[in-house]
């Protein structure tokens, strides 16, 4: 997930931060924090920054010249500009909070002295922070969406309804065949040691499989015999009127 501005006045380090202009963009993603006071700051820009100054490329500077500075850093991609009112100024110059406001670009000021090594350090901890690792994909949606429309008992029996009329031992088997085939691709090998089994067992219950349950090759058809195994492993002995394997 992107830090944002927003996230970034949450820290402690900017806790003395106090937003002027701006706020309906302080969800916009930060990228980078640059200390800068030079007046050309714009062209060092590759968009997303968050620049911080004491004010440098504003003192002495006239109105228009003022203005130009907060307009280039906005048409430069910056996410906000923060002042230092300590230094150079005691208040935002008029032309730079009026350009500010009428681009409702995001300019912060801090009315007393601040760290900016501790802002930057701050920030890219934030932004540099490791994003976590994506939750392992699940059915779980899925089968609730079944289960809770009353659907999965027909959809149990649409895919594995032959094999659910088996006697029991011949049912067991071919159920936790057709389950260990799934959880590997299908390799025969592995789906074989894994059930302690040989390969020319596992050829034979292949075969009985096919002829129940059709092709075994189609992926939308390996679908629906995953989902059916799995709310079959999850119901009670009365849904689709078998215990579960």
């Amino acid at each position: 997930m992107q830090t944002t501005l927003q996230d970034l006045l949450t820290l402690p380090a900017f806790a003395a931060v106090e937003v002027l202009s701006g706020r309906t963009h302080l969800d916009q993603p930060v990228t980078w924090v640059h200390v800068s006071e030079v007046p050309d700051a714009a062209r060092f820009l590759t968009g997303g920054e968050l620049l911080l100054s004491t004010g440098v490329p504003l003192q002495g500077a006239d109105d228009a010249t003022q203005e130009h500075y907060l307009r280039s850093l906005a048409a430069g991609g910056a996410q906000g500009l923060m002042l230092e009112l300590v230094r150079h100024f005691s208040e935002v110059p008029a032309a730079v909070l009026a350009a500010a406001r009428q681009l409702d670009f995001p300019l912060l000021v801090a009315r007393q002295e601040i760290s900016f090594a501790l802002l930057t350090r701050a920030a890219h901890s934030r932004i540099l922070a490791p994003v976590a690792a994506p939750a392992e994909p699940s059915l779980e949606p899925l089968l609730l969406a079944l289960s809770e429309t009353g659907r999965s008992t027909d959809f149990i029996a649409s895919h594995l309804g032959p094999l659910l009329a088996l006697p029991l031992r011949p049912r067991a088997t071919l159920l936790l065949t057709l389950d260990a085939l799934l959880a590997v691709n299908f390799n025969i090998t592995e789906a074989a040691r894994r059930l302690g089994v040989r390969r020319q067992t596992m050829y034979y219950r292949i075969e009985q499989l096919r002829a129940m349950l059709g092709d075994l090759e189609d992926a939308r058809r390996q679908l629906g015999l995953r989902l059916s195994l799995e709310l079959l492993r999850g119901c009670g002995p009365g849904e689709a009127s078998r215990p579960p394997f």
